[in-house]
């Protein structure tokens, strides 16, 4: 963000916040001065509220709200007007999900009247090692629909970070006044990314972008993911000898054979069981995304439940308040906390944690 005199003072701030245009700009009188020219910064932050019931409060009003910026009150402004969302769908789309994607191809629909709304759009991006545009930010449901229905298994890998670097370039170029949001259909490990966690987030931080994910069950795709070729083996079936007392196990019969056994093979769920631990103390990256960014984590097994989960998803981002403010406190450099408060008691409430800021010349 960045402030500007004609007297030539230039100072920087790299901060997540947005910036808004001052009032319109007046020709300058003779004999009243230099003319200064300046913007106005100002940090957005959705608040999700929820009930005891963990039901959406809706109908509050910015008296009802009270904003700390490291712990000094902010004055805020609460946008009581209906906020469009520009929003890209990033689709794993590799070998690990193939049976996952015929679930997901219907979403075209539900995606666009309960999420996107009448004056929104949406762009969709499917990423395996590599990340491709499926469809650029369009208002039209049907080219929607048509991209997800184009959806493919690629290779092995999944550059999630990569998919929300991306999703990130073309989300900051979106009007200012949209509502900016990213949601990810993946499994919660990154498999192949050339980018950075840190920097993705920061990234998206800065161009004020919320990240949603639906979660797809690793251990679910491990035991359906089609196996990988074996490697040739230079030696024929059965040249290799076996013990008289070996026992006959698929291993063995492939060996003897050269035919795969029908037993179903349970070791790549061992080995997520084993994953998942050492995840309870490593969050995994969409934890991350959604945590810092204000979203939210979501997760499903069958398809009703994928389309509940959109509907949920949709509800969430019409009943969020959208507030804004211009900090009191911008000479402070380095992480600044986000604390939200609701003059209504037993209230759960979500927002972004904080953001980043550098620290500004005296």
């Amino acid at each position: 963000m960045r402030a500007r005199l004609t007297t030539t003072l230039l100072f920087a701030v790299s901060a997540v916040c947005a910036q808004k245009p001052a009032a319109s700009e007046k020709a300058p009188v003779e004999g009243q001065g230099p003319v200064i020219r300046t913007t106005v910064n100002y940090v957005v932050v959705p608040v999700t509220v929820t009930d005891k019931n963990s039901k959406f409060v809706n109908g509050l009003e910015g008296k009802d709200f009270k904003l700390f910026d490291n712990n000094k009150s902010q004055d805020i402004r609460l946008d009581v007007s209906y906020v469009p969302v520009s929003l890209v769908v990033a689709i794993q789309a590799n070998s690990s999900v193939e049976v996952v994607l015929p679930k997901i191809k219907p979403l075209g629909p539900l995606l666009e009247n309960l999420v996107i709304g009448e004056s929104g759009e949406a762009a969709i991006l499917a990423f395996d090692h590599r990340v491709r545009l499926l469809q650029d930010f369009t208002s039209d449901g049907r080219l929607f629909t048509r991209a997800l229905q184009g959806l493919q298994p690629g290779s092995t890998t999944a550059a999630m970070i990569d998919a929300v670097f991306d999703a990130t370039r073309l989300l900051r170029r979106r009007p200012t006044n949209h509502r900016r949001i990213l949601l990810l259909i993946s499994e919660a490990m990154d498999k192949g990314s050339e980018g950075r966690l840190r920097e993705a987030l920061l990234e998206a931080q800065v161009h004020n972008i919320i990240i949603y994910s639906i979660n797809i069950n690793r251990a679910v795709t491990s035991l359906t993911e089609r196996p990988q070729p074996p490697r040739w083996d230079h030696l024929p079936p059965g040249a290799r000898p076996i013990p008289s007392y070996a026992p006959q196990t698929p291993t063995v019969h492939a060996q003897v054979s050269g035919v795969q056994g029908q037993s179903l093979n349970f070791t790549p769920l061992f080995i997520e069981i084993f994953r998942q631990v050492k995840g309870i103390f490593i969050p995994n990256p969409l934890e991350v995304f959604t945590r810092y960014t204000g979203g939210r984590e979501y997760s499903f097994l069958k398809t009703e439940t994928l389309q509940r989960v959109v509907s949920d998803l949709g509800e969430e981002l019409h009943s969020q308040y959208i507030l804004s403010y211009t900090p009191n406190n911008i000479e402070e450099g380095g992480w600044h906390d986000i604390r939200v408060e609701v003059s209504r008691f037993n209230m759960t409430i979500r927002t972004r944690p904080g953001y980043w800021m550098a620290s500004v010349p005296q």
